[in-house]
């Protein structure tokens, strides 16, 4: 039978709050806030960090370095964690062997710290967060690991949602804030990115972003700045803060963990207003485009956000540059 998720409810926080309360009260049986788990607020504690990139740019690798720097309570990467958490990891990619043989060189620089506080779900694969049956088997492995910390990786093997639908999305997001409110852990998330992403792009590049940003508290992103460089850059964005400077890390081939590059990340220059020019420019080659083909080679060539090209592509048209004719994009006939 299914577990009922209140019939082990997560340790009770204090005094419930109902009805209608004054400023003075509410201040009053608030809680404190607490540090972050990996400072700074990259994870905030019984929040949610989504981690993305590109494939093979080293998303899991570097998740597995976070699972056992809180593990071990040890500081790398420029991230700092304040104290040892208890960490499960629940991954869907590599068999047990396989996984276990990833971890071993991670493990050399550290030691036995992250030995009784790092726990893997190692029967995770097969069971659907979008299912009853499958949340409850997570709430079950969270609970009998204890942990404060747990790591999805990748998301879209624990549901078979059409992730290109709102709805569904959404409702797969509401899952993971069941999770999270019934175990009181927080959430490290993979998920994949859109093919085409802007430069200033961060939260909105990941599949499903208009969902995600109902829930997620931080988003990583991992990006390679040249292929012939074997560094990655990170942006960070954050729910309730500004969000850090880009930071390059290079990793160990040795031991599998990412560390601060010296290099300098090119700098984030402002956004620039797309032109009617642009536009037109886009259509120069091709001759004409449906609006997705458009916009993308906008966002390609202009390195703007989606927005952005989409309302230069609307105002092209309303100044006449260009003209819409069954669905497709081209330049006025001469």
């Amino acid at each position: 039978m299914p577990e009922n998720l209140h019939s082990n409810p997560a340790p009770a926080k204090g005094p419930a709050l109902s009805g209608v309360l004054s400023l003075g009260q509410l201040l009053k049986h608030s809680p404190t806030p607490t540090a972050a788990l990996i400072e700074p607020g990259l994870l905030p504690a019984s929040g949610i960090l989504f981690v993305g990139g590109e494939p093979k740019v080293g998303k899991s690798i570097l998740v597995a370095n976070l699972a056992l720097a809180l593990a071990s309570g040890s500081s790398r990467a420029g991230f700092h964690v304040p104290a040892a958490r208890r960490v499960l990891i629940c991954q869907f990619e590599l068999p047990a062997a396989q996984f276990a043989r990833r971890l071993a060189p991670m493990r050399s620089p550290i030691g036995e710290a992250a030995d009784s506080n790092l726990l893997i779900d190692i029967e995770a694969a097969g069971h659907l967060l979008s299912a009853p049956r499958g949340l409850d088997h997570f709430l079950r492995a969270i609970r009998t690991a204890k942990a404060d910390v747990v790591v999805l990786d990748p998301l879209y093997s624990t549901h078979d949602q059409d992730e290109n639908d709102t709805r569904a999305m959404a409702a797969l997001c509401q899952t993971l804030l069941r999770l999270r409110d019934a175990s009181g852990a927080a959430l490290i998330v993979v998920h994949h990115v859109r093919k085409s992403v802007g430069r200033h792009e961060i939260g909105s590049a990941f599949r499903g972003s208009s969902a995600l940003h109902a829930v997620g508290d931080s988003y990583l992103l991992l990006v390679r700045p040249s292929p012939h460089v074997p560094t990655v850059e990170l942006r960070f964005q954050f729910r309730y803060a500004p969000a850090t400077e880009p930071r390059l890390l290079a990793l160990d081939a040795e031991t599998l963990w990412f560390e601060a590059c010296t290099l300098i990340p090119a700098p984030v220059h402002s956004r620039r207003k797309v032109e009617t020019a642009d536009v037109e420019r886009a259509l120069t080659a091709s001759g004409s485009a449906r609006f997705n083909q458009l916009r993308e080679t906008i966002m390609n060539q202009s390195e703007c956000s989606r927005r952005t090209a989409q309302l230069a592509i609307l105002r092209a048209c309303q100044q006449g540059s260009i003209v819409q004719d069954n669905g497709q994009y081209r330049l006025p006939l001469s």
